[in-house]
C-alpha cells in the first residue's frame, strides 16, 4: 500500500485489531520501523534502549551482517513501553506462544493482516518496507537517508568503498517526521 488514504485505513484497522496484544503492537511498530519482518521478530530487549531512544540490531541478526541502528520516535517508545512490563526487561520483545524459548512466529504478522481482510497481494509484514520507501520519498526525504534506513547497501562498489556515512542525525529527523506524518493519514478521515 502506498496510497495515503489507503495507508490511514490500514493503520486504524491495526488499531483496532482485536487478536493478540503481542501481535497488535508488532503490527503497530511494522510501519513505524519498518524493518525486516524477521529483525522485528527477533528483536530482544537487551538491544533496545528506551533512554536513547534507539534499537541496535546486531550484525549477526542483519541480512548485509552490519549492525543496525533504528531510532525510535515518540510513537514507537510509546509502543515499547506498553510491551515492557509485559515481556521485558529481558528477552524478546515479542516471545512466541509456545514455551520453546523461541520469538514470535514468522507467519504472525502476516497472519494478522489477512485476519484484518488484506490479501497478500495487497499488503505483507515485508511491505511496511516498501510503503516506508515510496511515501518517504515521496515526502522529499534524501534517498541516501531513505536507503540507509533501510539497511540496503550501496550498490555503486566505488562509492561504497568510499562513503561510509551513516546519515544518523536525519535518519532520527525522517523517524520521528515519518511517525508524526503516519499520525497524520491515521486521522484523516477517507471519504465515503
Amino acid at each position: 500500500l502506498t496510497d495515503p488514504r489507503k495507508v490511514g485505513v490500514l493503520l486504524r484497522d491495526i488499531d483496532a485489531y482485536e487478536g493478540g496484544f503481542l501481535t497488535r503492537c508488532a503490527l503497530q511498530l511494522s510501519p513505524l520501523l519498518f524493518v525486516r519482518p524477521g529483525e522485528l521478530r527477533r528483536a530482544e530487549w537487551s538491544e533496545i534502549n528506551l533512554e536513547v531512544a534507539e534499537w541496535r540490531i546486531p550484525a549477526a541478526k542483519m541480512k548485509g551482517r552490519v549492525m543496525h541502528i533504528v531510532p525510535l520516535a515518540k510513537q514507537a517508545l510509546a509502543v515499547l513501553r506498553e510491551l515492557e512490563p509485559l515481556t521485558g526487561p529481558n528477552g524478546w520483545v515479542f516471545p512466541g506462544n509456545r514455551t520453546n524459548g523461541e520469538p514470535m512466529s514468522e507467519n504472525t504478522v502476516n497472519a494478522a493482516l489477512r485476519r484484518l481482510g488484506y490479501s497478500r497481494a495487497v499488503m505483507t509484514a515485508h511491505g511496511f518496507r516498501g510503503m516506508a520507501s515510496t511515501l518517504l520519498h515521496e515526502l522529499g526525504w534524501p534517498s541516501d537517508v531513505v536507503e540507509r534506513q533501510l539497511s540496503h547497501a550501496e550498490r555503486n562498489t566505488v562509492k561504497a568503498a568510499y562513503n561510509h556515512a551513516e546519515h544518523l542525525p536525519e535518519r532520527r529527523r525522517m523517524m520521528q517526521a515519518w511517525a508524526d506524518h503516519l499520525d497524520k493519514l491515521r486521522r484523516a478521515q477517507t471519504p465515503k
